[in-house]
């Protein structure tokens, strides 16, 4: 006698938890129609950052085929030999490379970490709008060449780069995903657990709004285990200073300049935090990420179309909801705050 099959547990309790867990994307895309049974992953820009990123996704078996591009043909070709000669050492992957767009063609995932470096003396909005118009030679090539694919923004500011390339590129916006502060959330994690000493993989905590300065981390929806840490400490009657709960904040925030500092780049972090979100997307996984994506009409920010980062579920279609997460009203002030100040920079951009 066959046992019938049990029924979900959205069917048991009888709600649709997952719709309203998520807010809905406007106007999003379904994912790719591709049958194709290969992954391709294209990464534009071969620095420190670009390298790393390829180096993660080739050790975690993430693409099939993966394609290099940059400017510099030299180094292009020394990057490509230098990888392919792990061949022995890493599942099978089709490395190549090319300075012309036309190798990225038919990608699932078009990776960008080209920028711009700031010259000395150089003013931030100078070095944007250099990187604007990098980012208007390399955006409609990796579109026409390959239309259903995602595209990941990783160059900086990562933000108002990100709405860039949405701009040019004329996806829809669930297609056009930043980095955001995937990597700022991961060194808040690690730096919340070094505190408590417990493991960072056991420590629910997100960072939002900007990639940089303005960036708001959420200490009321911190959890250790499943246990809200800010709720537990006062009906425990435990005190904390808010001014310890800052200064963790600030450390985030000083992480990357102190890495710089030391070293001059920063690569391995973003390389794993990367190949993260590649994973997520490629594979389907429906993790929630602290990405950058079109924020506009989220936590009431208004005044213009803004990308900034908020915790969202990432799945083969891109960008698949954003997660309602309870947020005080200060946070939520910060967040406008922080809207309020990429797009008065976006203004003067002319895109």
């Amino acid at each position: 006698m066959s046992m019938p099959k049990t029924p979900s547990g959205s069917s048991l309790i009888g709600l649709d938890i997952a719709g309203s867990f998520f807010a809905p994307i406007q106007d999003a895309a379904p994912p790719s129609p591709t049958k194709r049974h290969t992954i391709k992953i294209s990464i534009i820009g071969t620095g420190n950052v670009g390298m790393a990123i390829a180096q993660t996704i080739l050790t975690q078996d993430l693409a099939d085929e993966l394609t290099l591009v940059d400017a510099l043909p030299d180094k292009l070709r020394g990057e490509m030999l230098d990888l392919q000669h792990a061949a022995a050492f890493l599942p099978r992957t089709t490395i190549s490379a090319s300075t012309d767009f036309s190798a990225t063609a038919a990608s699932d995932l078009c990776i960008v970490t080209a920028g711009a470096r700031q010259n000395p003396g150089e003013s931030r909005l100078n070095l944007l709008h250099r990187n604007v118009n990098l980012f208007r030679k390399i955006i409609p090539p990796l579109v026409e060449y390959s239309p259903d694919a995602i595209l990941l923004i990783v160059s900086n500011p990562v933000d108002i780069l990100t709405y860039v390339a949405w701009k040019l590129s004329g996806f829809p916006s669930n297609r056009v995903i930043g980095s955001g502060t995937n990597l700022d959330s991961s060194r808040f994690r690690f730096l919340i657990a070094d505190h408590l000493d417990v493991n960072a993989q056991d420590v629910q905590a997100y960072i939002i709004g900007e990639h940089g300065d303005s960036s708001v981390a959420l200490w009321s929806s911190i959890s250790i285990g499943g246990v809200p840490i800010l709720s537990f400490l006062e009906k425990r009657q435990i005190p904390y200073e808010k001014a310890t709960l800052e200064n963790i904040h600030k450390e985030v925030i000083n992480c990357a300049y102190e890495v710089i500092k030391l070293k001059g780049y920063t690569s391995w972090a973003i390389g794993y935090s990367v190949a993260n979100l590649a994973r997520s997307i490629l594979r389907d996984q429906r993790r929630i990420h602290p990405v950058s994506v079109l924020a506009k009409g989220f936590h009431d920010i208004d005044g213009g179309d803004v990308f900034l980062s908020l915790p969202a579920q990432l799945g083969r279609g891109g960008l698949l909801g954003v997660i309602n997460v309870p947020i005080t009203d200060e946070e939520a002030e910060r967040l406008r705050e922080s809207a309020k100040t990429i797009l008065e920079v976006q203004a003067q951009l002319g895109v």
